[in-house]
């Protein structure tokens, strides 16, 4: 877990987080800065005004006249009160706008690209856990990272800046006297941001892990029911959340040491500048409302200092977030679905044919499944695929459907090599049921209609007769429009198979391929499966990976693997 941990606190540059923005991204954060620097200079300008009106009641205090007077510095509050409404109003919308925008295209670019990913990158680089995760938590804190916080962070330096210049204007002796505050506030809240920022990134890496914990558990809670794993699975969430935990506890001693720190250095400041500013009215000739423009003017415009530590924080937390964000976003698949080119032809026949393949999965480079394997279906036929369990019968299905391309060797259909037809153009002809059919969490219209783009309620009823699951659906309280619950829970699993193979049909394919589609069946939900399973294989080039006799007897070649070899092939 340190090494994931170690890895998360990798980050990008700052202005990478903007590299998603638009035209009009831009132009609402050049507004919002500069309505963050109106509203950033607003304070200084005020203790200016208040600087004045100090003196101006000092001098007219037997003046009776003084209320006019005083009214015209009113109104100078009044006049820069309505200034500092409008940059506020321009600062804030402008960049909580940009902000909400920017995260929104991230969070959609993210998820096209995971869609857009090979299989090989889901074995290998990342979970759901993770996935979810990211996109929930993380894009938070990339949007926090590049939204409101940018434009508070230019509001404080603008007074930070504006404030110290009109010190210098006001009283130069005096500003530089305090100058001495601004090491120490430096140190304070360099020191809070690198040991916050270190503290979230592990505390991200921790999440992210129990999140994992939490999709996976949840996601077989029967099985975790079953071998009573609950105790285990509340065992490693919590090692991870105590971890998450420790993390926290070093965030919110930094911030605390940092802010009290902070507060120590700006109330010593005062008490100098008091003392200090007594002695330039005495020696220096300065007024009193000077001495208090400048004291107020540096010990604020300090605090501001400060008080952009927070900025830095969320800063620091949204380039380690963005980190592997963006390192997905930039990744390329070998295997991209999203690609139109390659060829589209008008149909394809169904001979299929794995010539000298060589092969291992992306997860486990040294592990060789095929050397040298070699299969040819012809056109139309049934294969079946047996051998014991590892011999590598569902890497064929997985080679044929190209979910992975073979380090060597051609997957050829028709005679044409796998890789120069179009991806999705091609895997719209194969249709697929596996062992475990995974029904998403909706209707059964819905669930079959998955198999083919706007297909109409006609197409999807009778695809469901010709999987023999017409007649269930029609007796259940809601028929088609009834909700088959997370991963089909409320169905039995001889009726989610049925709905599986409705959906394969559904798109008319040429090649179908059946992984073990009923060998977690029982004996009368087989039979019913493969009754139907019979009839939907009538002119299509079937290939099945079965163990039991009575899937395969029906089929046209025989094919047994041994060790990613065939060893045995017959009618």
């Amino acid at each position: 877990m340190k090494k994931g941990i170690e890895e998360k606190t990798m980050s990008v540059p700052f202005y990478k987080l903007f590299a998603f923005s638009d035209s009009t991204d831009v132009l609402l954060m050049i507004v919002g800065s500069i309505g963050a620097i109106g509203n950033g200079l607003g304070f200084p300008l005020m203790t200016l005004f208040f600087g004045d009106l100090i003196d101006t009641v000092g001098s007219h205090l037997t003046n009776r006249d003084i209320v006019d007077i005083v009214s015209k510095v009113c109104l100078k509050f009044v006049y820069l009160g309505l200034g500092t409404l409008v940059a506020a109003f321009l600062q804030v919308s402008c960049w909580i706008i940009t902000g909400e925008r920017q995260a929104a295209r991230i969070r959609s670019l993210y998820l096209k690209t995971i869609l857009r990913q090979d299989i090989g990158f889901f074995d290998a680089d990342t979970n759901t856990g993770e996935v979810v995760g990211r996109m929930s938590g993380d894009t938070v804190l990339i949007q926090d990272a590049m939204g409101e916080k940018v434009g508070k962070f230019i509001q404080l330096i603008a007074t930070f800046l504006g404030g110290y210049a009109l010190a210098f204007v006001k009283g130069w002796l005096l500003t530089l006297v305090m100058l001495t505050s601004i090491p120490l506030l430096a140190i304070s809240g360099a020191a809070t941001s690198i040991i916050f920022s270190k503290a979230s990134s592990q505390q991200q890496a921790a999440y992210a892990k129990a999140s994992t914990i939490v999709e996976q558990t949840f996601g077989s809670i029967r099985t975790v029911a079953s071998f009573t794993g609950e105790k285990q699975a509340t065992s490693s969430y919590k090692e991870l959340i105590n971890s998450a935990y420790k993390s926290s506890v070093k965030q919110g001693f930094s911030t605390g040491l940092g802010f009290g720190v902070m507060f120590l250095v700006f109330f010593c400041s005062y008490a100098l500048a008091i003392w200090f500013g007594g002695e330039m009215i005495l020696r220096k000739g300065y007024t009193g409302g000077a001495v208090i423009d400048v004291m107020i003017i540096v010990v604020a415009s300090s605090m501001s200092l400060g008080q952009a530590a927070p900025c830095l924080t969320a800063f620091a937390a949204g380039q380690a977030a963005a980190y592997k964000m963006f390192e997905t976003i930039k990744r390329r698949p070998l295997i991209d679905v999203f690609d139109l080119n390659g060829k589209v032809l008008e149909d394809i026949q169904g001979k299929i044919e794995l010539r000298d393949v060589c092969f291992c999965y992306p997860a486990r480079p040294k592990e060789e499944i095929f050397g040298g394997f070699s299969l040819l279906i012809p056109s139309g036929a049934t294969a079946a695929l047996v051998g014991e369990s590892g011999s590598g019968k569902s890497t064929v299905i997985s080679l044929i459907e190209r979910f992975y391309d073979p380090n060597s060797g051609q997957v050829l259909i028709d005679g044409v090599d796998l890789k120069e037809f179009q991806l999705k153009w091609i895997r719209g002809k194969i249709g697929l049921v596996s062992q475990e059919p995974v029904l998403f969490s909706s209707s059964i219209l819905e669930n079959i209609g998955y198999g083919k783009e706007r297909a109409t309620v006609q197409e999807i009823q009778a695809a469901a007769k010709l999987a023999n699951a017409a007649k269930f659906i029609d007796k259940l309280p809601q028929g088609f429009e009834t909700m088959v619950g997370e991963h089909g829970t409320q169905l039995s699993g001889g009726q989610k198979q049925r709905i599986a193979i409705a959906r394969a049909i559904l798109k008319d394919p040429r090649i179908l391929l059946l992984d073990e589609a009923t060998s977690a069946l029982d004996a009368e939900s087989e039979r019913v499966v493969q009754e139907a399973l019979d009839r939907v294989m009538v002119n299509r080039t079937t290939v099945i990976v079965a163990h039991r006799l009575s899937t395969v007897r029906n089929a046209d070649m025989i094919a047994v693997i041994h060790r990613g070899k065939i060893v045995e092939e017959g009618k």
